[in-house]
């Protein structure tokens, strides 16, 4: 098989999120709860909650529904998997704010010619 993209699976991905995000009805902040739980559900790893980040500051979803999320889920996927979800979730947001950190020193760089 080949691709004409170096990053064929990131692709395939974005490419099933839009097609996702086409056919769903549901709104913005219904849509990132039921995939954060899905996350949950799935023991998925810090970077997958990351993809999720900036929409959920962008539909202005609070903290608190991430939470009430995983306190109704939990006893459905299991104590240890919804700690392992506040985990990563918290780990995402470091990750994001140390990426936004990088642009911003990168942005001031670049403005100040050093």
């Amino acid at each position: 098989m080949t691709t004409a993209s170096e990053t064929p699976v990131l692709d395939t991905i974005a490419a099933m999120t839009v097609d996702s995000l086409e056919r769903c009805g549901l709104p913005m902040d219904q849509l990132l709860l039921t995939r954060i739980a899905a996350l949950a559900a799935s023991d998925a790893p810090p970077i997958s909650y990351l993809a999720h980040i900036g929409p959920a500051i962008k539909a202005d979803l609070p903290m608190a529904a991430v939470q009430d999320v995983l306190v109704a889920i939990a006893p459905i996927v299991g104590t240890a998997r919804v700690m392992t979800a506040a985990g990563n979730i918290a780990a995402a947001f470091g990750i994001a704010i140390a990426v936004a950190e990088e642009e911003i020193e990168a942005e001031a760089a670049a403005e100040g010619g050093i």
